[in-house]
């Protein structure tokens, strides 16, 4: 093949071409073919990962949301493999001796290395979540005190939509060496809780049956696990329950307790229930010696 490519070139006359200089640094000549070579290394780059990612990302038989996650990060691991290897072709096509570079720049790199360490910790934490999957695109965190949805992973960082539609680009040692909530890594369905207070009184069965009805009648709830009331403590000033629940809806969770709290306070207020508020009696002593001497 390497002959018939040499044959060619000699017979079409493309040598004179390829070997034309462009322009020189020091030793250093930059031909036409330098640059042709480079051209066909990205566009064998670009065509090698479009295989792939079609191969990996759409296979003939999709699976669940948790597959395609996991197969989105084998990809971009694989991804960028591929392009430091295209990196090290690249620079070999134009003739930077890739060896001689690293052998040459060894102290540069060493200094370099001690002032980006921040920085090369993100990239080893990257390598990490591609590998072990415990955080895919798609999924549900809280880190830092920051809750979103995961919407990229990238080497160095990872991008995070917040409740507030907001992207927050966080570095990937957030999540290596942090404490980091996944709310949706086994089960999409999650369990939350919204807390509401009745006055002294009421009908705790009636209150129970009105909030248990509220939730049934929620389509954003699951139905299973069926959602329940518990009974939760004798407050100060109220007889406190703690509605429990499962929702898909993770990232809007805070809409969902808005609306049921809305309705809530609509059948509550409906049976003749009502929601106390904390309430305190002032009690003013007036001291016997100052009276007797404002009476003079």
């Amino acid at each position: 093949m390497l002959v018939l490519m040499v044959v060619t070139r000699k017979h079409m006359g493309l040598d004179k071409y390829l070997d034309e200089p462009l322009f020189q640094i020091g030793e250093f000549i930059f031909k036409v073919a330098n640059l042709v070579g480079l051209g066909v290394v990205i566009l064998i780059t670009i065509v090698v990962l479009a295989i792939f990612k079609r191969i990996i990302e759409h296979p003939r038989f999709r699976g669940d949301k948790s597959e395609l996650r996991r197969r989105h990060s084998i990809y971009l691991l694989l991804k960028y493999f591929i392009l430091v290897i295209a990196i090290v072709v690249g620079m070999d096509v134009l003739g930077i001796k890739v060896q001689l570079l690293l052998a040459g720049s060894a102290a540069l790199l060493v200094g370099i290395g001690l002032g980006l360490q921040s920085i090369f910790a993100d990239f080893l934490s990257g390598i990490f979540l591609l590998m072990e999957g415990t955080i895919k695109v798609g999924e549900i965190i809280e880190v830092d005190g920051l809750v979103g949805r995961v919407e990229e992973i990238n080497l160095r960082n990872s991008q995070v939509l917040s409740r507030e539609n907001v992207v927050v680009i966080v570095p990937n040692s957030k999540f290596v060496t942090e404490k980091v909530v996944n709310w949706s890594l086994h089960d999409e369905s999650i369990r939350f809780t919204v807390n509401v207070g009745v006055a002294y009184g009421s009908d705790t069965r009636k209150v129970k049956e009105i909030l248990e009805e509220t939730m049934k009648n929620n389509e954003a709830i699951d139905p299973s696990p069926e959602p329940f009331v518990r009974f939760k403590d004798f407050g100060d000033s109220s007889l406190d329950f703690e509605l429990i629940f499962w929702t898909k809806q993770a990232f809007t969770v805070d809409n969902l307790k808005s609306d049921l709290r809305f309705e809530m306070y609509d059948q509550l207020n409906k049976h003749g229930i009502t929601i106390p508020f904390p309430q305190r009696d002032l009690h003013i002593k007036q001291d016997k010696h100052e009276s007797f001497k404002s009476e003079k």
